[in-house]
């Protein structure tokens, strides 16, 4: 893949999540001239922040000419402090692209060795050891950062096979040179929000997915409760003119589109309305549609950013504050409460299935309810899931706590909005293998009839994997193997939306 600085887009970044392929950057003019803006400032006398002086409180410290190599490998040292576990092979591959991308806009003043030192350790496979938590998400995911660069100039740990083990040796393994570090390069590399930034972009990446799958859920217990598609009308969505509800009533009416099950019940029904939990998907999918296409937005514009401090422009040098990931939060939270809503409103519809007076199914989803439990605490396992995701969802970007000596006195906490989504994912694809198992089952109770061609094909490739469940029987594996399903993508609503 061509790296072109500034213009990379989500399906490329989802690409670099992979690590499909290898990547090449032709135009190092803007490198180069910024790198010898540095160099010359490096040479000069006057102070210059991040070049001849220390960092944070200690700006103005000024570090003498033949020191200034030390100074940056000392930055890098003492600011590698991350601790928890690691971040995911993923992650690690878009803060390697995008780190290299933002410095090759030729803003950061580092030379051609650096980009090149990242681009080759993405091309080759080498994941740095970096420690999930320790980063405020301001003045840069300084301690995140710090151990990617530790790790390419050979002091700090790789990850292999899911293994720590010494950077050094995966480097030599690999064939690679370890990085060594001129003026201001340490603090371009960790200057910076690609940590929060690459976490967020895998979450909204898994999101997408999971969201599919949501959507067919959602029509499977539809009909396994023999509801009504009048609520997915067009009319509706366009007089309120919401395009995420628009489009995605538009994905239900697809989906549930010549079932037998539906015809059935198209006369004598005495009931009037649904409960919101069936009724109102349009409305709730939609909403979080139109959060995860604004996060997407805002990511890929980070993605693509140049964050750190301070920056290269012509023939100087300006300190600012790019580095302050507040967009990053904002988009994490944001995505933090769509994820949180795809859960709730699956847990209410597997609630809503097991409730014989509302779903008019058996007890439970069991023929035999007493001697049987059914999908009774399977529903617990739902609600206790989507309860965790209501504390998880309260914004981190509201919170904030001064840093080095109160110089860094207003931080954002995207790192952990961002780091916490993904227990937000894993909660949800639970809700929605549990919602896809307990609306499989209700379309058990209903054959000979059978639902849309859509539906009717996911539910077949559940059934590959999971049984129906006529009597009790063990049911975490059948729902670690949906999830699994959910989690893979085998089980989303064909012609679902995309967020880019």
């Amino acid at each position: 893949m061509k790296l072109i600085p500034g213009q990379l887009t989500l399906a490329q970044l989802a690409d670099i999540a992979a690590g499909s392929g290898d990547l090449q950057l032709d135009d190092w003019a803007p490198v180069d001239k910024s790198a010898a803006l540095v160099a010359a400032a490096a040479a000069g006398d006057a102070p210059v922040y991040g070049v001849n002086t220390g960092f944070g409180k200690l700006a103005s410290t000024r570090i003498a000419k033949d020191q200034l190599a030390a100074l940056q490998l000392n930055l890098i040292r003492s600011h590698a402090v991350g601790v928890g576990a690691p971040m995911s092979p993923e992650v690690v591959r878009l803060m390697l692209a995008t780190k290299a991308g933002s410095l090759a806009r030729g803003f950061s003043g580092v030379r051609r060795d650096v980009v090149q030192s990242l681009l080759d350790a993405f091309n080759a496979g080498f994941v740095p050891y970096v420690p999930c938590q320790g980063s405020v998400g301001a003045s840069g995911d300084l301690a995140p950062l710090a151990h990617l660069t530790l790790a390419l100039m050979g002091e700090g740990e790789a990850l292999v096979d899911g293994q720590r083990m010494p950077a050094r040796d995966e480097l030599a393994r690999l064939n690679l040179q370890p990085l060594t570090l001129a003026a201001k390069e340490g603090l371009a590399l960790i200057n910076g929000t690609q940590a929060s930034t690459a976490l967020a972009l895998h979450a909204l990446l898994r999101f997408e997915g999971l969201f599919a799958t949501a959507l067919a859920s959602g029509a499977m217990t539809l009909d396994a409760a023999r509801g009504s598609d009048g609520p997915f009308d067009a009319r509706i969505h366009a007089v309120r003119g919401q395009l995420g509800q628009i489009e995605v009533a538009d994905i239900y009416r697809g989906l549930l589109a010549g079932s037998a099950i539906r015809a059935s019940h198209r006369e004598g029904d005495e009931r009037v309305q649904d409960p919101y939990c069936l009724r109102c998907q349009p409305q709730v999918m939609g909403a979080c549609l139109d959060q995860a296409r604004h996060a997407a937005q805002v990511l890929v514009r980070e993605a693509n950013a140049v964050t750190d401090n301070p920056l290269v422009f012509d023939d100087t040098m300006v300190s600012g504050g790019n580095f302050h990931a507040e967009p990053v939060a904002f988009a994490a939270d944001n995505l933090a409460l769509a994820i949180a809503e795809v859960g709730a409103i699956a847990e209410r519809r597997i609630a809503m299935l097991i409730d014989p007076g509302i779903s008019r199914l058996p007890p439970f989803l069991t023929a035999d309810a007493g001697l049987h439990s059914g999908f009774m605490i399977a529903h617990v396992t739902a609600a206790a899931l989507a309860s965790e995701n209501k504390s998880l969802a309260h914004p981190a970007s509201v919170d904030s706590l001064p840093t080095s000596a109160n110089q860094e006195d207003h931080v954002s906490m995207a790192t952990f909005a961002a780091r916490r989504l993904h227990a937000m994912l894993d909660n949800t694809a639970h809700i929605v293998a549990i919602e896809m198992l307990a609306a499989a089952q209700g379309i058990d109770f209903l054959r000979p009839l059978t639902s849309s061609a859509p539906v009717e094909a996911l539910y077949a490739r559940l059934r590959q994997d999971c049984a129906s469940s006529p009597a009790d029987h063990y049911l975490a594996p059948d729902i670690e193997r949906a999830a699994t399903l959910v989690q893979d993508g085998l089980l989303k609503a064909p012609h679902a939306p995309l967020f880019a």
